[in-house]
């Protein structure tokens, strides 16, 4: 085939471009197969690569484009761990995630070596097998309006101790990378903690006192605090590689410095387009190093390994949450959701690889196993609930006679919340009113002006944007009984309003309007009701004033 040379910039702008393209058309067949598109980005980079139609030369540029993808992958998800989350989890999603883990590592572990795997390869292939896809798993939740229910809140639990875990693992795998010859274990070891604990005070400093009031400036602008986000998340991957780590690990922890704050829900929002875009390249970029020659002696235990994860982490997990308290139901439903292994099994063995603890083969394998479990959990969690009826008569082993723990949960959690947009002087005194009532209230505004008032209150405020669909479909709309707008601009209440539609909110939308006319536009939009501050004021001034009167004695003058 006839190219320009390599070192051609237009060369590689044509090979991105047709790339781009390529995989555009076949995503368009994974969804139509209710497929996520990871699979399609890696097939598509196999089909590109040189086992097929060797159309890609420009490595190096997608090379850099999959680890800023990777950076920011790892980035969102510190952005995901705030100390006030972890300390709610509790014991349900530290067990559920710990015991999965232990276990899965254990048997998968025990399937290498009966493969005659040697023991290095068989661990690193176990470890692998632990880390389920937070992605597509939110994607598919979220697609189901799942992701607020108790199996929901659960598998979110266990994912972020996943999550957690993968960081730790490549934190080990990227010292092992940077470890001088002749160094004792004991010796590394000591560096690491000496590594993990200046770098963990330097990030402590930092969170307490001088990321809080640089996101308060950069937060006046969202493209300023997506710019801003993004450098901070690649100058702490950067750092963390020269001090020994991975960028991984220096991703992660630039994440987690702004996960407490009240920006982050923004910051996650704006994100996430981006590190889909850039994640396709890492695909890509994987599918295009795949040997195929090497492929076909792996499909055997790809298969083996790939019942484990499709039926093994499940009933592990079924298990695990039968012994806490929970029915059945809700922990196979949870159980589905570990039902495929991750794009950081495939990253995890990739780093491996690059420090030559395991042959190229192995990423091969795993990516097999990607490539099976991703297409098939995908439909089990699609159809979970036509598969638990079919399954159910099989499942009695699973639950507890008494299911304590979930009978507790549905008495904690039957009240629902109202959700507020806008918190200026009339959202916030609406809320207010709403919390004196005894309703809990999640407030939201993107000026942290604003929210800075709101705060000291008993309302949840959020920073963030009315008119972004993915922050909406972020909030607890399954639990609302009613959402309420009080922002000024009637476009972006009309914004809103098809956003929560399309998020699948069907219960009660009010919006504020200064206008009949307005009001009127408002209600064709499809808003249930609307709230005319101002007309509304003046007929509460006046049935005051009018009741004040009628108890109070007419003057002399009046009465002669």
């Amino acid at each position: 085939m006839l190219r320009p040379p390599v070192g051609d910039s237009t060369s590689m702008y044509n090979e991105i471009t047709l790339l781009l393209f390529a995989t555009a058309v076949l995503g368009v067949v994974a969804l139509r197969l209710k497929q996520p598109v990871i699979v399609a980005y890696i097939l598509i980079g196999i089909i590109a690569g040189p086992s097929v139609l060797d159309w890609v030369s420009a490595n190096e540029p997608m090379e850099l484009l999959a680890e800023i993808g990777v950076t920011i992958l790892l980035f969102v998800v510190g952005l995901k761990l705030d100390i006030h989350l972890i300390r709610k989890l509790g014991v349900v999603a530290l067990a559920t995630g710990l015991g999965q883990l232990a276990f899965t590592i254990v048997l998968g572990f025990l399937i290498g070596l009966a493969l005659d795997m040697d023991w290095l390869r068989a661990l690193y292939v176990a470890v692998a097998l632990t880390f389920s896809s937070t992605i597509i798993i939110v994607k598919l939740l979220s697609d189901k309006r799942e992701i607020d229910s108790l199996h929901g809140r659960i598998a979110m639990g266990f994912l972020i101790v996943q999550d957690l875990a993968v960081v730790l693992a490549m934190m080990v795998i990227g010292t092992q990378g940077g470890a001088s010859e002749g160094t004792t274990v004991l010796a590394q070891v000591g560096e690491i903690l000496l590594k993990v604990a200046g770098l963990g005070v330097v990030v402590a400093i930092l969170m307490r006192w001088v990321l809080p009031r640089v996101l308060h400036w950069m937060a006046a602008s969202q493209e300023l605090l997506l710019v801003f986000a993004v450098a901070w998340g690649t100058t702490l991957a950067a750092g963390g590689e020269w001090l020994g780590f991975s960028k991984e690990v220096g991703a992660f922890l630039a994440g987690f410095s702004l996960a407490s704050l009240p920006f982050r829900e923004a910051i996650n929002a704006r994100l996430a387009s981006l590190r889909d875009f850039l994640l396709l390249f890492f695909f890509v970029h994987l599918g295009t190093q795949l040997d195929m020659n090497t492929l076909g002696a792996e499909v055997p235990a790809a298969i083996l390994l790939s019942l484990f994860v499709l039926v093994g982490n499940p009933l592990i997990v079924m298990a695990i949450m039968g012994a806490m308290g929970y029915r059945k139901r809700t922990g196979f439903l949870a159980g589905l959701t570990v039902a495929q292994i991750s794009e950081f099994s495939i990253i995890f063995i990739g780093m491996g690889v690059a420090v030559g603890h395991v042959d190229p083969a192995a990423l091969g394998l795993v990516t097999l196993v990607g490539l099976i479990t991703i297409t098939l959990s995908t439909y089990m969690i699609l159809y979970s609930h036509r598969l638990y009826a079919l399954c159910e008569p099989w499942l009695g082993a699973f639950e507890r006679a008494n299911p304590w723990r979930e009978k507790n949960y549905d008495e904690q959690h039957g009240r629902a919340d109202v959700i507020v947009f806008g918190m200026g002087r009339y959202g916030l005194r609406l809320s207010e009113r709403l919390c004196a009532a005894g309703l809990d209230v999640v407030g939201v505004d993107f000026d942290p002006e604003v929210l800075a008032r709101a705060r000291p209150g008993p309302i949840q405020v959020l920073f963030g944007d009315a008119g972004d669909d993915d922050f909406v479909a972020g909030l607890p709309l399954d639990r609302a009984r009613q959402v309420v707008s009080s922002l000024r601009d009637p476009d972006l209440d009309r914004q809103l309003v098809h956003s929560l539609r399309r998020c699948g909110y069907e219960g009660p939308i009010a919006v504020t309007a200064h206008s009949s006319v307005e009001g009127k536009r408002l209600l064709e939009a499809g808003a249930d009701e609307v709230l005319l501050p101002f007309h509304d004021a003046a007929d509460h001034a006046a049935r005051r004033i009018g009741d004040a009167l009628q108890s109070r004695p007419a003057p002399r003058s009046l009465e002669t």
